[in-house]
């Protein structure tokens, strides 16, 4: 009876989650730690960059169990900034983000693949314009440790690039500006 409770006991420790380690944090936007960038290519000549003020989100990650991760993030559209007042306008309308109808994108991770070396890729289900499409993101484990308020930060950098046509952006300024490219830090603070 002993050795069937202790086999029980062995076996169901060893079917529990591994996401059990898995710490959870809030992406720290009040004190401007994360950051949303664009990055269009403008008719093949230069490009027309920009932010997201707005957003929020959470992640999980346990270093132990990268396949265990998953992130969450919600954009608010209409806060896209590209240091020109007229542009963001048009940005805002239905030729690019549409935000009237679509005032939020979001992501949400399905996957975590862990490359080795800090390297990971995030796939998921990206939510722009009223689409839904998978994505992927590259991206790079910058460090975790304590902060020097009694807290706990871990952080990450990323990188992604999509063509607008697949997210219903209707804007058409010829092959060389049919991609966007996001930049993204996240710094999260330990719950």
């Amino acid at each position: 009876m002993k050795k069937q409770l202790i086999g029980t006991l062995i076996g169901s420790a060893l079917l529990m989650p591994l996401t059990a380690n898995a710490a959870d944090y809030v992406i720290d936007t009040q004190g401007a730690h994360a950051s949303i960038q664009f990055k269009v290519n403008h008719l093949g000549y230069s490009f027309v960059a920009g932010r997201f003020n707005d957003f929020g989100g959470d992640f999980s990650y346990d270093a132990a169990n990268i396949a265990g991760s998953a992130i969450n993030v919600t954009i608010n559209t209409t806060s896209v900034d590209s240091n020109h007042a007229e542009r963001d306008k048009h940005l805002r309308g239905s030729d690019f983000l549409n935000t009237g109808k679509f005032p939020q994108a979001e992501f949400a991770s399905t996957s975590v693949e862990d490359k080795g070396n800090g390297q990971l890729v995030l796939n998921g289900n990206l939510t722009l314009n009223g689409v839904t499409k998978p994505i992927a993101i590259d991206a790079a484990f910058i460090g975790e440790g304590k902060d020097p308020w009694g807290g706990y930060r871990a952080g990450f950098a990323g990188t992604t690039e999509f063509a607008m046509k697949d997210f219903g952006i209707k804007m058409d300024l010829g092959p060389a500006s049919a991609n966007v490219t996001l930049d993204l830090i996240v710094e999260g603070i330990k719950q």
